[in-house]
C-alpha cells in the first residue's frame, strides 16, 4: 500500500512534469501541437486535453466534489491556464490525504463501464498517478518527434527538498 508521503511527492512530480511538458511544447505552433501524429489521442494536444480531463475527474472523485472543467479549452493558452491550476489543487489536496483515508474504500460511478465501482483509495490513487505518468510518456514522444527535447523526467531527478 502507499502512503501519503508517496501521494505527496507523487503530486508534486505530476506539476514538475507538466511544467517541463507545457514548457516544451510553448515551442511548437498550434498547428504542429494539434497535428494527428497517430497517437491514441492524435495529438500532442488531444494527449494533454486527455491528462487535464482525466485528472480532472480522478480529483473531483477524491475529493467527492465537482469536476473543475466540463469543456474543453480551445487554445493552447487556455490548456496552460487549467493544467497549471490543477496541477496546484492536486498538490493542495495531496497535503490534506491521510494515511487512514488510503486504506478506506473509494466509491465512485465509472461511465466506462456504466457502474458504480469500488476499490480502496489507495488503488484507486495509485492508479491516477500511474495514469498520468503513461500519458506523460505519450507526450514527450511527440515532443522528440516534433524535435522538442522535454530534457530529464525522471523521478529520481526531481528536487525533492521542494515541500509544495
Amino acid at each position: 500500500m502507499i502512503d501519503r508521503d508517496y501521494v505527496r511527492l507523487m503530486a508534486r512530480y505530476n506539476r514538475w512534469m507538466n511544467e517541463k511538458l507545457f514548457a516544451a511544447a510553448a515551442g511548437l505552433s498550434e498547428e504542429q501541437r494539434q497535428q494527428d501524429k497517430g497517437a491514441f489521442f492524435k495529438s500532442l494536444h488531444g494527449t494533454l486535453i486527455h491528462l487535464l480531463w482525466a485528472d480532472d475527474i480522478w480529483l473531483s472523485r477524491f475529493e467527492a466534489g465537482a469536476r473543475r472543467y466540463e469543456d474543453k479549452p480551445g487554445d493552447f493558452a487556455g490548456l496552460s491556464e487549467r493544467r497549471l491550476i490543477l496541477d496546484n489543487a492536486i498538490v493542495a489536496w495531496s497535503m490534506g490525504v491521510s494515511n487512514n483515508w488510503l486504506q478506506e474504500d473509494l466509491y465512485w460511478y465509472s461511465g466506462i463501464q456504466q457502474e458504480t465501482l469500488q476499490r480502496p483509495a489507495w488503488v484507486a490513487v495509485t492508479h491516477f498517478f500511474n495514469h498520468q505518468t503513461h500519458h506523460r510518456g505519450q507526450a514527450t514522444t511527440l515532443l522528440m518527434q516534433s524535435g522538442i527535447d522535454p530534457g530529464v523526467t525522471d523521478l529520481a531527478f526531481m528536487d525533492i527538498t521542494e515541500t509544495q
